[in-house]
Formats: structure tokens, C-alpha cells, sequence
């Protein structure tokens, strides 16, 4: 790899960053950890439904299962979410949003996408070209 490789992938990890950052910074103003919104958002968007699975969430957040119903568990405490028997196979647990997790998730992904749409045009993924990936 040479040098301006190097600066492209280094810019991009910059600018993830620092949205990681407001993200963070944005969920803690709002009572939450960032973990707790992402859980919140893939329960929210995740696809033809409006819950998950403990297993499609640990997917989701790439973390462990284990790791997952801890989380689930932090966010039932604090009244976000709840969790049900599966409907077709009674060995999975359901994860659905409760109406103050609903509330919290349309405001906090609203600010999101309005910070997205901000850095629309700074923001920018690499091309595969500027990263010395010949493509042809």
C-alpha cells in the first residue's frame, strides 16, 4: 500500500468516527448508551416486523448472545423493551419495544438522520480505486 491509501482509509475512520461520536454523544443527552439505541434501532428497523430475536439481534449488534440479553435486559429495566415466549418456536425470546422505547427511538433516529444529511457531501466512503483495488 502506499501513502495516499493509507490517507484515504485513515480520512474514513475519521469521519466514522466523529458520527460515532455524536451518536454517542447524542444518546447519553437522552438517558441511553449508544448500545442500548442500536438495540432500539434493530429491533425498530428491522426488516417486515417490529420486533427481534435475541439471535437476529446478536447479529445485528455482532456481539454475543450472552451479551445481548444482558443489553435487552439493561433496556427492559429501564422500560424500553420487553420480551415475549416465540410465537413459532417457544425455545426463542421475542424483543419488542414498549411505547416509551418507541418514543426514544423516533427521536433519537431522527437526529441521526439529520446529522447524516448534515455531512452529506463530507461523509464519503472510499472508492475502491483510491484504495489501490483495481476493480476491472
Amino acid at each position: 500500500m502506499q501513502k495516499p491509501e493509507f490517507e484515504t482509509l485513515s480520512s474514513f475512520r475519521y469521519q466514522l468516527r466523529r458520527f460515532l461520536r455524536f451518536s454517542e454523544e447524542i444518546t447519553r443527552q437522552h438517558g441511553v448508551t449508544h448500545l442500548q439505541y442500536l438495540l432500539l434501532l434493530h429491533i425498530k428497523g428491522y426488516p417486515e416486523r417490529e420486533w427481534a430475536t435475541i439471535g437476529e439481534l446478536s447479529e445485528r449488534l455482532q456481539a454475543k448472545h450472552h451479551g445481548v440479553v444482558a443489553l435487552v435486559s439493561r433496556c427492559e429495566n429501564l422500560g424500553l423493551v420487553f420480551r415475549t415466549q416465540g410465537k413459532n418456536d417457544r425455545r426463542e425470546v421475542e424483543v419488542h419495544l414498549t411505547p416509551l422505547g418507541e418514543k426514544l427511538i423516533h427521536k433519537l433516529a431522527r437526529l441521526h438522520r439529520d446529522e447524516l444529511i448534515n455531512l452529506q457531501g463530507i461523509f464519503q466512503v472510499p472508492d475502491p480505486k483510491d484504495l489501490g483495488v483495481d476493480i476491472s
